[in-house]
């Protein structure tokens, strides 16, 4: 459009003597008149941005008059651009934008799925792609992930850890791989969840709960971790991951290899990670008082190693698809020396010290080994989708005998188990989920049905959970009723039914059962069969105005069965110095919940609060008693499931500002109440309560050529008063981060290149929910990450053909 003098006279002589403000709207096309929904409108002069609705439609409001460029932008498409000059409210504004055309190493189809997804749940959704795992790799994907608000981590070590969503973890989060719930043993503080970040695609977390989706276990959330992409059609692909950390002398690589004709596909992964003891920025550290000297400020025996392997084939059709996930892996890594067992002064520190890599007692080894199968059809308007799974879990944790109670002072050569196997837990799971989707006219329907059986066998020298068989059943309805254009109402209701049979478990030794001599092999576990029904239900709504603002609301009732060492436990926790026992008469876990999401897109800017209420009329929660075992404990206080009625209220805050085209500033705060409102801890909070936080962080990305990055995280973390025996109070703590990036071609390839230093000024402090807190164990002092990514895509066969016709860009 060519502006003329008169015309910016003009309107200069208009601003002056009206003072009017006006506004500017418009459709962004494809050219065809088809709308481009999810594309970012950019008003240069002001720097207001828009991100176009469904109908490819943008407005600005409260605009003087003037000459404004317009920038659009929308993967896929060529950059598009317009002149305008303003007099008057112009509505009437096309811009048609180019489908991009260029050879690309890796062909990729894009949509606004992500934006779409958290548009139409009325959970609390977050999303995230390969790129946020490539840029904040963290020893293991819960690390990851904690940069985001109301996610946490149990850390165990440097290489494993347990998500925490707005403060509930363990068996109140599900987690699911592929489309099956993963099942390890996640009932334990110190087993980490045995999933391959390097293989992730895209990591979906629900936060609040889920269980009208996925049945039992996500009364806390669910995170759902999504394969890789299957390859382009008629395209080879591979690409290598390398990774390096300064503190613990870690590296590792993990290399991709695939390929795709034009309905059938397969592709594989192999990744290999090993490191050291890991650093902590102090000399001493106290276990229960006891004063521990650290070698080199190194903790003893907490090295590791993990070897994964996935292959993957299917077949893509029009209407059917199929996949076939096969994965096994393998994890192997020390416990801190000085923090296991019933001794912790017991510890040959100068044979730990010779050594930062070796991998010695006490260990714990897991292998997990999985098979899934899903398929997809569409049929008239239903897609229907099912998995199959197997997976075998086999977890061993070794250390050096030591007796206590009745048990032998020198271990028996003839009880068939390693003088080493501590414990050890043998896992079988068969899962099945069928789901039909179903539009009809403003109906879009959801018929799901899940089951899954799991036989848990046991071995070692120690008792703390009993074997048991499992079975679950659930069937649920799921509908999402259009009101109109900018409103979505869901309803959903789920029935479950389970099934626990735990087996007897007697002593390997006999123990004395009274003052005269007699002895008998004691009962620790008896035969239990306990049956659960549960009826659940969420309600909810989407309210998407055109415009900035937008809000998610939802209530609803959720469960969970109590697990088998919620009910049967009766054995020493050598973690952390405590016997536990379980209570069989525990019923069904039972949650009320209200989540609210509102957020705010003015010009420049995002803001978004999502505040929380919880209600638990039986909490399932450990306590401690004033009862102390000799039996089997040597003295260890007792601490037994009881359960009690809990209020929990919180939420989160995200707050994001544009300061220029390359300069984006963010504040993400989170914070969380909890209250006992019964039982013995009546006034107490829960137990990995984490305290609040807030992250500040400032973005520098120009969006030039090799998309240069650096950003500066600070994370500020309140003193955690409101503890729950035996928890220690925690102090606040500041601490920063940095992370950088490019991308460089190398023969034509582009090669990503990524660089986090963390606990950047190598700050001592205590994270309340990390696994070691009880012993007043610091976190990982400074550690310098390098990350390398090269992708590669090959086209060959028609796709070849077809790239070697298109025009030079």
């Amino acid at each position: 459009m060519k502006i003329t003098i008169g015309m910016l006279t003009g309107l200069l002589y208009f601003n002056i003597a009206y003072g009017q403000s006006y506004r500017l709207s418009g459709r962004i096309t494809d050219g065809t008149d088809n709308p481009i929904a999810g594309a970012r409108v950019t008003l240069r002069e002001t720097g207001a941005q828009q991100v176009t609705d469904r109908q490819g439609s943008f407005t600005f409001t409260g605009l003087r008059p003037g000459v404004y460029h317009i920038d659009v932008a929308k993967m896929g498409y060529e950059h598009g651009q317009e002149t305008v000059a303003l007099a008057q409210d112009n509505q009437g504004v096309t811009i048609p934008l180019k489908g991009a055309m260029h050879v690309l190493d890796e062909v990729l189809v894009i949509d606004n799925h992500v934006a779409r997804r958290k548009q139409e749940e009325s959970l609390n959704v977050e999303v995230v792609g390969r790129d946020f795992i490539h840029r904040n790799l963290g020893g293991s994907l819960m690390q990851t992930l904690e940069r985001l608000p109301g996610i946490q981590t149990i850390g165990i070590g440097a290489g494993q850890s347990k998500p925490l969503i707005r403060g509930l973890g363990f068996n109140r989060v599900v987690t699911v791989d592929k489309g099956i719930k993963h099942e390890g043993q996640q009932w334990g503080a110190d087993h980490g969840l045995e999933l391959d970040q390097f293989a992730a695609g895209e990591v979906e977390i629900v936060k609040g709960a889920a269980s009208f989706v996925y049945g039992s276990d996500a009364i806390g959330g669910a995170i759902d971790v999504k394969p890789e992409s299957p390859p382009a059609p008629h395209t080879a692909i591979a690409s290598v991951d390398l990774v390096g950390r300064s503190n613990n002398g870690g590296y590792g690589t993990s290399v991709r290899l695939g390929g795709r004709g034009s309905r059938w596909f397969a592709d594989g992964r192999a990744t290999y990670l090993r490191y050291g003891d890991y650093r902590v920025p102090t000399d001493t550290v106290y276990v229960y008082d006891y004063g521990v000297a650290l070698h080199r400020q190194r903790l003893r025996n907490t090295a590791g190693r993990e070897t994964n392997l996935h292959v993957n084939a299917g077949y893509l059709g029009e209407r059917f698809n199929t996949i076939l996930y096969v994965s096994n892996t393998f994890h192997e890594a020390g416990f801190f020396a000085n923090a296991h067992g019933l001794e912790p002064r017991r510890v040959d520190a100068g044979m730990h010290d010779r050594s930062a890599r070796d991998i010695l007692m006490p260990r714990q080894q897991v292998n997990h080994f999985k098979a899934i199968s899903r398929n997809a059809l569409h049929w008239g308007a239903h897609h229907l989708q099912a998995e199959f799974g197997f997976q075998h879990n086999f977890r061993q944790e070794y250390s050096q005998y030591v007796n206590h109670g009745y048990m032998p002072p020198v271990f028996p050569d003839t009880l068939g188990i390693p003088q080493g196997l501590e414990r050890e837990f043998d896992k079988l799971v068969y899962s099945l989920n069928v789901r039909d989707y179903w539009k009809a006219g403003r109906h879009e329907l959801t018929f799901g049905l899940g089951s899954e059986y799991q036989d848990n066998t046991i071995r070692g020298w120690t008792f703390l959970v009993p074997a048991f068989g499992q079975l679950t059943a659930g069937a649920f309805v799921y509908d999402k009723y259009r009101l109109s254009d900018q409103a979505l109402l869901h309803a959903a209701v789920r029935y479950d039914h389970g099934s626990l049979r735990m087996s007897e478990y007697r002593d390997w030794f006999p123990s004395a059962v009274d003052d005269h001599g007699s002895q008998e092999y004691l009962l620790r576990a008896a035969n239990l069969h306990r049956r659960f029904n549960s009826l659940v239900w969420s309600v909810g709504l989407n309210y998407h105005p055109a415009g900035t603002f937008s809000l998610k609301a939802n209530v609803g009732k959720s469960f969970r069965m109590p697990i088998a060492k919620e009910l049967s436990a009766n054995g020493v926790n050598y973690h952390y110095f405590s016997y536990e026992q379980g209570n069989p008469a525990l019923s069904a876990e039972q949650s009320y919940q209200a989540d609210l999401s509102v957020e705010w897109s003015p010009a420049g800017w995002r803001i978004q609060i999502s505040p929380f209420y919880n209600y638990f009329p039986n909490y399932i929660y450990l306590n401690p008693t004033s009862s102390f075992d000799h039996y089997y404990g040597a003295g260890n206080q007792v601490f037994r499931y009881e359960e009690s009625r809990v209020m929990r209220y919180g939420g989160e805050l995200q707050v994001s500002r544009r300061i220029s085209r390359s300069l984006t500033a963010e504040v993400l705060a989170e914070y969380l109440f909890s209250k006992q409102l019964s039982g013995a801890k009546r006034g107490f909070s829960l137990p990995f309560a984490p305290p609040p936080s807030l992250l500040v962080n400032l973005s520098w990305a120009p969006g030039r050529a090799g998309n240069p990055f650096m950003s500066v995280d600070y994370r500020l973390v309140a003193r955690q008063d409101r503890i729950v025996p035996p928890e220690k109070k925690t102090d606040g703590y500041g601490v920063a981060a940095i992370r950088a990036g490019y991308t460089v071609s190398v023969a034509h390839h582009p090669v990503h290149l990524n660089l986090q230093v963390q606990n950047l000024l190598d700050i001592k402090y205590m994270n309340h929910t990390s696994f070691y807190r009880l012993i007043e164990l610091p976190e990982m002092g400074r550690n310098v990450v390098l990350s390398v990514r090269i992708p590669v895509a090959v086209a060959r066969g028609e796709a070849a053909k077809q790239v070697s016709k298109k025009p030079k860009q």
